[in-house]
C-alpha cells in the first residue's frame, strides 16, 4: 500500500519546501483533540488545554472532525487555487485570505472529506452542493457519525457562507489564544528545516532530499514517481495543467508520527512531514509491520519469543524446550528473522538466537510485558 505522486518531467525548480502556519494550526488542533497520539507533546497539550477559553473549546468541538481523525485539505488551501502560486503564505492571516479565495465547491467537498472520502480521493461524483443524490449520501454518512456531525454538515450545505465566516473567526481566535505564541517558537525552526531540505535538493538531488524528509519516501531511478509508504492507496500528479505544475513539502512540529500526502484530484500534491528530532524514532515500513504482525500471529512463534526474550538459544535447544523438531524451529525462526525480530550470533559451532527487544518495543509494550511475564 502506498500513495504515489507522478513527477515525470517536473523540474527541481517546481519542487518547494516551505512552512505553512495554517497547516501547522491544523496539526496543533489535532494534538489538542488527540493527546494520546502525541505523548511527546503532553506538556504543551496539557498547558494549552488548561488555559483555553471554554467558549473557544466548545466551538472547536463543533468542527473537530476536520482535524481529529482526518486532516481536511482546507488547511492547505494554497494547493487548491487554480493558477495560484501553489505555495503557503508567510502568515496565518495571509493563509486565511487564501482560504477565502477557495471556491465554495472545493471548500465544501474538502470540509466534508470525512463523509465521502473514497469519492473525494478518487475524483468521482458530483458536488453535494448541486446534486441531490450526492447531498443525500453525505448526510447519510454524517448521520451515522452522530447528530453533531449531521448538524454541521447541514449547516455547511445550506449556508456555506456563514460556516466559512464561522471557521475563519474560530481559527483567528485560536491564533489569539495560543497559536501566535506557539508559531513564534516553532516557525523559525520550520523555516530553517525547509531551507536545509531545499539546499539538499539543489546540491545532492531529489533522492537525497526525500531521505532527509522521511525514510517512508522514495523516488524511482527514472525520477518519475515518488512513493510514500502508507497504509492507504492513492495517486496524485504534480504536473496537472488544470492546477499548475508543482510539489510542495511542508514541515510540521506537531505532526509526528503522521506523514500526510494531499492527493485530492485537482489539487497540487503536498507532503506534510514531521521535522526530525533526535529523540523521535525513524519510521518503519508498512511491509515490515505486516511481516512482524504475521510472524507474531502464530502461537508457536509466540512461545518461542517467550524463550528468546529471556536468553539466547540454539535451534536444538528450542526444539527440546518446546517439543517440536529442529526443522520446525528453523522455519519459525526464519519467519521471525525476516520480520527483523531476531539477533543471531555464532559461538563456536553453534548459532544462538535472541529476540531483538528494541524492534519488539516498536510494536508495543503489551507484547514485551506478555513475553517477559
Amino acid at each position: 500500500m502506498s500513495v504515489t505522486i507522478d513527477i515525470a518531467g517536473l523540474p527541481d525548480e517546481r519542487i518547494a519546501f516551505a512552512p505553512s502556519p495554517l497547516a501547522e494550526l491544523c496539526m496543533a488542533l489535532h494534538a489538542l483533540s488527540q493527546p494520546a497520539h502525541h505523548p511527546e507533546l503532553a506538556s504543551w497539550t496539557a498547558a494549552t488545554a488548561a488555559c483555553l477559553d471554554p467558549c473557544v473549546a466548545d466551538r472547536l468541538l463543533e468542527g473537530d472532525f476536520m482535524w481529529r481523525s482526518s486532516f481536511s485539505d482546507i488547511f492547505m488551501a494554497f494547493a487548491g487555487i487554480p493558477g495560484g502560486s501553489g505555495l503557503p503564505a508567510g502568515t496565518l492571516a495571509e493563509e486565511l485570505d487564501v482560504l477565502d479565495r477557495l471556491d465554495d465547491e472545493r471548500f465544501v467537498t474538502a470540509a466534508l472529506e470525512h463523509c465521502w472520502l473514497a469519492l473525494y480521493n478518487e475524483g468521482g461524483g458530483p458536488s453535494p452542493l448541486t446534486d441531490a443524490g450526492a447531498r443525500a449520501r453525505v448526510l447519510e454518512t454524517a448521520a451515522a457519525r452522530g447528530p453533531g456531525r449531521l448538524e454541521f454538515s447541514l449547516r455547511l450545505l445550506d449556508d456555506t457562507a456563514s460556516v466559512r465566516v464561522w471557521l475563519r473567526r474560530l481559527l483567528e481566535d485560536c491564533d489569539e489564544a495560543f497559536f501566535a505564541q506557539t508559531w513564534r517558537r516553532v516557525g523559525p525552526e520550520q523555516a530553517a528545516d525547509a531551507r536545509h531540505k531545499a539546499e539538499v535538493l539543489r546540491r545532492r538531488g531529489l533522492a537525497a532530499a526525500l531521505e532527509e524528509v522521511s525514510g517512508a519516501l522514495s523516488v524511482d531511478p527514472e525520477r518519475t514517481v515518488i512513493t510514500a509508504d502508507k497504509m492507504v492507496h492513492g495517486t496524485a500528479t504534480a504536473t496537472d495543467p488544470r492546477i499548475g505544475p508543482g510539489l510542495v513539502f511542508v514541515p510540521t512540529h506537531f505532526g509526528w508520527p503522521h506523514l500526510l500526502v494531499l492527493h485530492a484530484p485537482g489539487w497540487r500534491p503536498v507532503v506534510h512531514y514531521p521535522v526530525r528530532r533526535p529523540e523521535l524514532p525513524s519510521p518503519g515500513s508498512v511491509e515490515t509491520l505486516r511481516r512482524r504482525m504475521e510472524a507474531l500471529a502464530h502461537p508457536m512463534r509466540m512461545m518461542l519469543c517467550r524463550s528468546l526474550a529471556r536468553a539466547p538459544y540454539t535451534t536444538s535447544e528450542l526444539a527440546r524446550v518446546h517439543g517440536i523438531t529442529p526443522p520446525e524451529v528453523s522455519r519459525h525462526l526464519s519467519a521471525l528473522k525476516k520480520a527483523g525480530l531476531l539477533h543471531t550470533r555464532r559461538q563456536g559451532r553453534y548459532a544462538q538466537h535472541q529476540l531483538d527487544l528494541g524492534a519488539v518495543a516498536r510494536i508495543g509494550p503489551d507484547f514485551i510485558e506478555g513475553v517477559l511475564r
